[in-house]
């Protein structure tokens, strides 16, 4: 009985109804973007020294305490706009849409960051898979609120 109501609701997507898929996305995208604002909070207040406090190496605090402020201003574009995305949606606003796009700008422009000044040659393989987590994500959260605005979930 669970199963067949989940799946009546997952397949509903008319203007009145929305289906739970909607909403466990959009629950997850706050829940995820505010973790994420944490995070960006976190990386604001470090220096160097509280960095190798934490266990990492001089090389690795030295790379993430001299991030260029258009770096700062590419996580704070991604982390803010994802969980204004995310409220948006839960409050089934169209605004969703092109909020979660500058987003994920915000976040290709931090992973290209990443690259060019030696984030992920500093911190290995673990960034990568973290900001490539990242960066699907806020792609999947562009791609729901696009769906559900073309299915009249969100006006």
């Amino acid at each position: 009985m669970l199963a067949e109501t989940l799946h009546t609701q997952s397949t509903r997507g008319t203007a009145g109804q929305v289906p739970i898929w909607f909403w466990l996305a959009a629950g997850f995208g706050l829940l995820w973007n505010a973790y994420g604002v944490f995070q960006f909070a976190h990386a604001l207040l470090a220096t160097r020294e509280s960095l190798v406090a934490m266990g990492i190496s001089e090389m690795q605090a030295d790379t993430l305490s001299t991030y260029p402020m258009w770096m700062t201003l590419a996580f704070a574009t991604g982390t803010l706009g994802g969980l204004v995305g995310s409220a948006l949606l839960l409050l089934r606003r169209r605004l969703a849409l092109p909020v979660f796009a500058v987003s994920l700008a915000g976040y290709v422009a931090l992973y290209i960051g990443d690259i060019t000044e030696g984030v992920f040659a500093a911190l290995g393989p673990a960034q990568v898979v973290i900001l490539s987590l990242v960066v699907a994500i806020a792609c999947l959260l562009l791609w729901v609120s696009a769906r559900a605005s073309k299915a009249g979930m969100i006006s």
